[in-house]
């Protein structure tokens, strides 16, 4: 009877959940963008730059951190990559230019470089980035984002690198799940909408990212020869138990634990990867289990479709950003 009860509920509240999809996720995808996750920054996002937001765009990428430790690296600290480098509207977001990567001054490369007592730090990384836009300007909103390898220099000590996910098709994977968790709560239509065929499209998607992660991490050794070069995986998004925490959460209750393996499996690529072309790999996901979207927003790392604090839905908040940073200094020091 109570699990009847429970089923009533959620369903109960299902068009407020369609609602708030329309709402908080966008629809569209960049133009410019390979995979079907782009960030579209449209619609209500624009609204994000009105109001106090605007007074949080202040000047370039490129940033002196104050600090009262002594460099002891004399090249710069330069953070590559997606939201997860970026650091989506954790404040201050955003932070530099073009507003529409939405880097903040308080993604893990900040907090990692001021840590190390570094003068000088770069902030490439861009909002729905793929390795593509390693290369090739990425067109966001209020601006074009240069090719985020142009940011590299000769004589950079630390480059930080965390790609792949729009590659794979993260934000795209969350609109399809969502929508398809409405008709059909207590089940797992997005899984199967994604192996339909006998073929994982997620997970093929995942191998075919892999060479060109790869490639993204040969063209920055390249450029940036001294650096210590890491490629920094992603923290825990979804309970890896459970049913998770529909509608905060909005995927049917069997697709959960499916998009954490996927996680899994996309980390696990990254990992390989980085071996494979002797770079280190830093594991952020470890330290943020127990502190996914699902937890409690005194426990939280990531956010769920409603944030609890400053953050991009599904994407570390403040202190997830934070934790993120002290894998990245442990892996220097090691």
């Amino acid at each position: 009877m109570r699990a009847g009860f429970r089923h009533l509920r959620l369903a109960g509240t299902a068009l407020a959940v369609a609602t708030l999809l329309t709402l908080v996720l966008p629809a569209g995808v960049q133009a410019d963008q390979a995979g079907p996750a782009a960030a579209a920054l449209g619609g209500p996002a624009a609204a994000w730059f009105g109001g106090p937001a605007a007074a949080w765009f202040d000047g370039p990428a490129a940033i002196t951190l104050s600090s009262s430790a002594p460099g002891t690296l004399n090249g710069a600290f330069v953070a590559l990559g997606d939201s997860f480098a970026a650091g989506d509207l954790i404040p201050r977001s955003p932070s530099g230019t073009p507003a529409g990567c939405l880097r903040s001054s308080h993604s893990y490369g900040a907090d990692a470089a001021a840590a190390l007592g570094m003068t000088r730090y770069v902030n490439a990384a861009c909002t729905g980035a793929t390795t593509a836009d390693m290369t090739r300007p990425q067109s966001v909103l209020l601006g074009t984002n240069p090719p985020q390898l142009s940011f590299l220099a000769p004589d950079d000590s630390v480059v930080t690198l965390t790609i792949g996910g729009d590659d794979i098709g993260f934000l795209g994977i969350l609109q399809t799940c969502a929508r398809l968790g409405l008709t059909d709560l207590f089940g797992d239509p997005c899984q199967r909408h994604y192996t339909a065929g006998g073929t994982d499209q997620l997970v093929a998607a995942i191998n075919a990212a892999a060479p060109k992660v790869a490639a993204a991490l040969r063209q920055i050794r390249a450029l940036a020869p001294r650096a210590r070069v890491l490629l920094v995986g992603y923290p825990d998004i979804l309970p890896g138990t459970g049913d998770g925490c529909w509608p905060l959460v909005p995927f049917a209750l069997g697709d959960v634990p499916y998009l954490n393996r996927i996680e899994l499996d996309a980390n696990q690529m990254l990992a390989t990867t980085a071996q494979a072309d002797g770079v280190t790999f830093v594991d952020t996901y470890t330290a943020t289990i127990g502190h996914d979207a699902c937890q409690p927003a005194s426990v939280k790392d990531v956010e769920a479709l409603i944030p609890a604090s400053p953050a991009y839905p599904f994407h570390p908040n403040q202190r997830g950003q934070q934790v993120m940073a002290d894998q990245v200094l442990a892996a220097l020091a090691g």
